[in-house]
C-alpha cells in the first residue's frame, strides 16, 4: 500500500473482512444523553471479538500477508489487547505467533492471550522494551511483525469501526453525526476514524491520559513527541510515541485533543456501566469521559469540550479486571 490512505482503503478493509469480525451494535442510553446534554451514539468495540477493536486490524493484516509469509508465523508486541487480536487472527489461520508483552500487563489480557494459544515473552514496562523484544522473535523465528498501530493495514482494519459507526447511524436516524470522538494511544484507531471523518466531513477529537499525552503534545509541536509513560488506569493508552503513519494522518484530520484524567476515567466507566449496562475498560471509557463533559461553542483546551448535537463515541474494548471495576464502583457508584 504506496499511496496515501483514503477512505477506500478502509472501505476495501470492510469488504475484505465482511464475515471475519462482528459488525457491533450502537448503542443509546437516554441517562447518559441527559448528563451529556447531546445525543451520544456508542459504538460498542468492546463486544468485538477478543472484547476490542483490535480484532479488526489484526485480522485484516494477517489476510493482507502473502500466504507462504503467513506460515511462517506472525509476532508483535503490545499491552494487551493487540496481542489479543494477533493471537486470534494466528489461530483462525492455524499459523503460529509470538507475543512481546510487558511485565506488568493486566492478567486478565495475557490470560487471553494464552487461552488463544500465542506464546508470550515479557519484556519491561514500556512500548519501546517489548519491541526491541519483537524484533528478537522476530529474527529468531523467520515470522512477521504485525505492528500494533504504525502499520498502513492495521490502520485501514481499523478504521472499519467509525466507517460501520456513521453507516449505522445514517441508516438508524436518516441523519448523520455532528461529531466523533475516539480514544487514542499509537494511533491505529484515531487514523483509521481520521480517513472516514476527513472524508465525511465530520470534525474528529481525541481522547488520551493526560499522563500519556503523546498525540496531543505531538500535534501542539508539529512533530512526533515522545512521552514517558506516566500512571494511569488507561493501560491500553500508553505508548511512548504515536506512530509515523498514524500522526500523518491524524495531524490533518484531527479538529482537537483532549485529555482525561483517572477520575473521568473510573466515573464514565461506571456512569457507563450503571446507566447502560455495558461494561467498558477504563481506555474503552476515555472518550466517553470527554463526550460528557457536554457541547461547547469552541474547544478550550485539553480540559475542555467540543461541539455537537449528534456525536458518535467509540467504546474500543471491555477487557478490565473484575477487581478494579469492584474498586471502581465503590469509589463512583
Amino acid at each position: 500500500m504506496s499511496e496515501e490512505l483514503s477512505l477506500e482503503h478502509v472501505r476495501d478493509a470492510a469488504r475484505l473482512l465482511a464475515g471475519r469480525i462482528w459488525t457491533t451494535p450502537v448503542i443509546r442510553c437516554p441517562a447518559l444523553d441527559a448528563r451529556a446534554g447531546r445525543q451520544l451514539f456508542l459504538k460498542a468495540e468492546n463486544l468485538q471479538k477478543i472484547g476490542a477493536f483490535k480484532a479488526r486490524g489484526a485480522i485484516h493484516a494477517l489476510l493482507r500477508l502473502p500466504a507462504e509469509r503467513r506460515a511462517r508465523g506472525v509476532v508483535t508486541y503490545s499491552s494487551g489487547n493487540h496481542a489479543q487480536a494477533v493471537a486470534l487472527a494466528a489461530r483462525e489461520f492455524a499459523v503460529p505467533a509470538w507475543i512481546a508483552m510487558p511485565v506488568d500487563a493486566p492478567a486478565i489480557k495475557v490470560a487471553g492471550v494464552r487461552s488463544l494459544g500465542a506464546e508470550i515473552v515479557f519484556a519491561g514496562t514500556t512500548s519501546d522494551d517489548r519491541h526491541r523484544a519483537a524484533l528478537a522473535l522476530a529474527l529468531q523465528h523467520g515470522a512477521t511483525m504485525i505492528e500494533p498501530f504504525d502499520d498502513p493495514h492495521i490502520i485501514a482494519g481499523q478504521g472499519t469501526a467509525t466507517l460501520e459507526l456513521c453507516e449505522q447511524v445514517v441508516r438508524d436516524t436518516g441523519e448523520p453525526l455532528d461529531a466523533i470522538v475516539v480514544p487514542v494511544g499509537g494511533g491505529g484507531l484515531i487514523a483509521g476514524a481520521g480517513l472516514v471523518a476527513a472524508a465525511l466531513g465530520i470534525p474528529l477529537f481525541s481522547a488520551e491520559p493526560a499522563t500519556c499525552n503523546a498525540m496531543a503534545r505531538s500535534i501542539a509541536a508539529g512533530e512526533r513527541v515522545a512521552v514517558p509513560p506516566g500512571p494511569t488506569l488507561a493501560d491500553g493508552l500508553k505508548p511512548t510515541r504515536v506512530g509515523v503513519l498514524n500522526f500523518a494522518v491524524a495531524r490533518r484530520t484531527l479538529a482537537a485533543c483532549f485529555e482525561v484524567d483517572d477520575d473521568e476515567l473510573g466515573r464514565a466507566l461506571v456512569d457507563l456501566l450503571v446507566s447502560a449496562k455495558i461494561l467498558v475498560e477504563p481506555s474503552g471509557a476515555a472518550a466517553l469521559a470527554v463526550a460528557l463533559r457536554g457541547p461547547a461553542d469552541t474547544t478550550t483546551g485539553p480540559r475542555g469540550g467540543f461541539p455537537g448535537r449528534r456525536v458518535g463515541v467509540l467504546l474500543s474494548g471491555g477487557n478490565v479486571s473484575p477487581a478494579l471495576v469492584a474498586e471502581l464502583l465503590t469509589r463512583h457508584a
